[in-house]
């Protein structure tokens, strides 16, 4: 065991000899650490009359603490207590003054009425009194075709002076005996003979609603 003691360097842990002032590792000085209790002071002495005084201090110190926090307590209470009759007395008066609605009469006497502008009645079609279909200057009722026979008809709806563009619907009851060729105008058709039909078939000339049946006979030779 050695004679000499060590201590403990406070900043690396090194050991060394109590004998050095500073640590051979890291170089830091020595503190000796003092041994004697440091004095008492007259206020921590029971019984003295600093000791007294310092009592005396700590329960007025306490006392305006408690009179510290409950004044604070009653501020924030006041407060509260006084927003909110604020709010109720807000809400009373806008509800006070809160319009009433109008009669339900009233509102629908204000609303303007749309009036629906009426509906044109469509003009009607002008009818002629007749359709008349002429070979040449001839009106026919009824014609005979024979074979490879070509006959120009041309029609007319009266009185002529009121339908002078009027246009006309040529049509066959069979279109296999006769062939029926209409010009761009309408007014006019070329009826051909293509066969032989028994009692012959009907020529119908229709013009706004009105029409015109015209017989073709047809024969074999």
């Amino acid at each position: 065991m050695s004679i000499i003691p060590e201590v403990e360097c406070y900043r690396c842990g090194e050991h060394y000899s109590a004998l050095r002032s500073r640590c051979p590792n890291c170089g830091t000085r020595r503190v000796t650490q003092s041994g004697r209790t440091p004095a008492a002071t007259p206020a921590t002495v029971k019984g003295t009359p600093a000791s007294d005084r310092a009592e005396t201090n700590t329960k007025w110190q306490m006392i305006f603490g408690l009179i510290l926090v409950a004044a604070v307590i009653l501020a924030v209470i006041i407060m509260v207590s006084t927003g909110l009759k604020g709010l109720d007395g807000n809400e009373a008066g806008t509800s006070s003054r809160v319009t009433p609605a109008p009669p339900e009469e009233t509102v629908i006497a204000s609303i303007p009425t749309v009036e629906t502008p009426p509906t044109p009645s469509p003009t009607p079609t002008p009818k002629p009194d007749a359709v008349k279909v002429y070979f040449f200057e001839k009106e026919l009722t009824e014609f005979t075709l024979a074979p490879s026979e070509t006959v120009k008809l041309k029609a007319q709806a009266v009185p002529a002076g009121d339908f002078a563009g009027a246009r006309f619907k040529w049509t066959v009851s069979d279109d296999s005996v006769v062939q029926l060729n209409v010009s761009d105008d309408t007014t006019e058709c070329s009826c051909t003979w293509l066969k032989h039909q028994p009692g012959g078939v009907t020529l119908t000339v229709e013009c706004n609603g009105v029409t015109a049946e015209i017989h073709i006979y047809t024969r074999n030779s």
